[in-house]
């Protein structure tokens, strides 16, 4: 059985309940579990070095649409609010295929790896030219990422008074069927699963009322976890109260859209009693700091959603509207907005750090994930914090979220190294970029 010494930390972040910092400690991995946390360990296995380093959990991310990776910056698109966004990339998606959502994930993933993050979600909710969510899989068991990708959907296309147009949505009986397939092939419930499967209706204004419904009871027959856009912008919820003669939240729960197995991305223009809505049922909360600045959608009530214990996590949201995927500076991102909102005492780093680690733990329902405690899988970034970035900084655990480095040195997960030296172990990166830049050319032709 494979063992590995972290030695020699300048400070381990366990983000255990006492939330303890251990300076000058170490971390013994043994078969992808970490079995000890302290000062003086010893190994006969592997040893690598952590001196002047920050060692922490695995940063989660729970929302993401890895297909758009291979549509940043397109110009059409760059200034546009989140409908007029959508109805200029719909046609653009349309054709893409396989490959295309094979490699954008690709990126995605590594580009995530690279900031930190060991386990992602994926909402892919559009499978032109005969995708499926089998592509996204395929990607991040190459790269070695734990994985958490839901089956989406679209059934109301424009001649039905949808957004999407109607060569993009599917019938909602061949939707429940594939659901039921990808479940049956891939979910890993078990703890320490490196892949598991969500339910995931793309948003209340691309799909039916009863396919909501139907999903929901599909996911519970399966034991299975929800997920959708919810409450993201103005147009969102004027949507909402003309179509359906309520706010998001009121629809999310008649739909049987709340609960500990849920969590809704976004949730900007959430309101009081739907907080307490979210607080009351366990539903959780992906919050895409940096797409909701891009779309200008507005700033999410995070400071009232934490203060009310509602489990919140981040996302990094699609790359067609962030047009990053760096899940520690989407960290950053939300403590300097709750901080704009709500003054310089609203957010410490040391909560924003919670958020991306332990957050994204709970909100996924991986409590086996999250923290550095032995028992714990080992899933763990280490970030060198003796280069230009946090050069001078005082406090080397909140100088991650304030000044940097935005960029792991070593990325663990299950215990296998994805990073090491600042470099993917698992691809060849520079084949995968120059690929990537051949399709999206493509298909800006």
């Amino acid at each position: 059985m494979r063992e590995i010494l972290i030695r020699g930390a300048e400070v381990v972040v366990t983000m255990d309940a006492a939330r303890r910092e251990l300076r000058g400690a170490d971390l013994l991995i043994r078969g992808g579990e970490i079995v000890a946390v302290g000062q003086g360990l010893v190994s006969t296995g592997e040893v690598v070095s952590a001196a002047g380093c920050v060692v922490t959990p695995g940063l989660i991310n729970t929302h993401h649409h890895l297909y758009q990776t291979l549509t940043r910056a397109v110009p059409g698109g760059q200034d546009a609010l989140l409908f007029g966004w959508l109805k200029t990339l719909y046609p653009i998606w349309a054709r893409m295929g396989p490959e295309e959502i094979f490699t954008s994930a690709q990126i995605g993933l590594a580009e995530l790896a690279l900031s930190g993050c060991t386990l992602s979600s994926d909402h892919l909710y559009l499978f032109p030219n005969g995708a499926r969510l089998e592509d996204t899989i395929a990607a991040a068991a190459e790269l070695g990422l734990r994985f958490h990708p839901t089956r989406g959907a679209m059934s109301i296309g424009e001649s039905a008074g949808g957004l999407p147009p109607d060569a993009l949505v599917e019938r909602e009986e061949a939707i429940l069927a594939d659901c039921i397939r990808v479940i049956d092939a891939h979910h890993d419930p078990r703890p320490g699963s490196m892949l598991r499967v969500g339910v995931a209706p793309c948003s209340p204004f691309s799909v039916s009322r009863e396919l909501m419904r139907d999903a929901a009871l599909l996911a519970r027959d399966k034991g299975v976890m929800l997920h959708t856009h919810l409450a993201e912008n103005d147009e969102d919820i004027a949507y909402s109260l003309h179509r359906f003669g309520c706010r998001p939240g009121q629809y999310a729960e008649d739909l049987g859209w709340t609960g500990a197995d849920v969590w809704h991305a976004h949730c900007v223009k959430l309101s009081g009693s739907e907080i307490e809505l979210f607080a009351r049922s366990s539903t959780g909360v992906a919050h895409c700091p940096c797409s909701n600045c891009r779309l200008g959608s507005g700033i999410a009530p995070v400071r009232a959603m934490r203060d009310a214990g509602v489990k919140l996590a981040l996302g990094v949201d699609g790359s067609a509207s962030n047009d990053a995927g760096n899940l520690i500076a989407e960290a950053r991102q939300a403590l300097l907005l709750q901080r704009v909102q709500n003054g310089a005492d609203a957010m410490s780093a040391r909560e924003a750090l919670e958020i991306a680690t332990l957050g994204g733990a709970q909100v996924l329902g991986r409590p086996e994930l999250g923290s550095l405690e032995p028992g714990k899988r080992a899933d763990l970034a280490i970030w060198d914090v003796s280069g230009l970035e946090a050069a001078g900084a005082w406090d080397p655990v909140a100088a991650l979220l304030l000044s940097g480095p935005t960029r792991v040195k070593h990325l663990f997960v299950e215990g296998r190294p994805v990073v090491q030296d600042g470099q993917i172990t698992t691809l060849d990166l520079p084949r995968v970029i120059e690929r990537a830049n051949t399709l999206a050319r493509a298909l800006a032709r």
